[in-house]
């Protein structure tokens, strides 16, 4: 576990490419969830 944090540290835009990460990941959770809904709304 020790080695994998060093590597993170020495990697300097580890923070900014895990917030457009999870940027992403929302966006895909809002797309996701709007067509569930869609569809249940059509079902309904």
């Amino acid at each position: 576990m020790a080695s994998q944090n060093n590597k993170q540290a020495t990697r300097k835009p580890s923070k900014r490419e895990r917030r457009t990460k999870i940027i992403i990941y929302i966006m895909i959770l809002a797309m996701v969830l709007s067509s569930l809904t869609a569809g249940l709304a059509m079902f309904i």
